[in-house]
């Protein structure tokens, strides 16, 4: 997959495009739709501000939150798709700064780790998982998150013992 990233204020200097990179590559494992050639996707590192007027825009929600995921295919769609042909836009991601920080700050984690969960989280969105479907489908998309990162050398952001 070909990933277009843009970081914006208030991120600061760091490995994020890198870290998108490696959450992409961890997850093919255990979600093989994304390891699809053709598939484009872009991430955006952005503020609250901007993440705030998204959720609104496009979900009619007036409040940041801390990753917004917006897919262009079905997940029909996404597992149909020929390994050949044209680039395919996925979909976006964004990532609020000032809210993934805070979250970091309360779980003593490093914002860089934090992300990784939330990049890996809205990976699995536009893949067509969705955690408010169901508990089932809540503790699968948790199970492939947690996997993922822990091949990343991160901790279960989720903090289960058991998988």
């Amino acid at each position: 997959m070909e990933l277009d990233i843009d970081i914006e204020e208030p991120w600061p200097a760091g490995p994020w495009q890198e870290l998108a990179e490696r959450c992409l590559e961890a997850l093919a494992a255990y979600e093989h739709a994304l390891a699809k050639p053709r598939l484009t996707a872009s991430v955006l590192f952005t503020s609250d501000a901007e993440v705030h007027a998204l959720n609104r825009e496009w979900r009619q929600r007036d409040k940041p939150t801390n990753v917004l995921s917006f897919p262009m295919l079905a997940r029909e769609d996404l597992l149909d798709l020929a390994d050949e042909g044209p680039p395919e836009m996925l979909g976006d991601i964004a990532l609020a700064y000032e809210t993934c920080a805070r979250e970091a700050a309360e779980k003593s984690l490093p914002v860089e780790h934090h992300a990784a969960h939330l990049i890996v989280h809205g990976f699995l969105h536009l893949a067509g998982h969705d955690h408010e479907i169901s508990d089932e489908d809540a503790d699968a998309m948790e199970t492939i998150e947690v996997k993922a990162l822990a091949d990343m050398g991160l901790a279960d952001p989720y903090g289960r013992t058991e998988q």
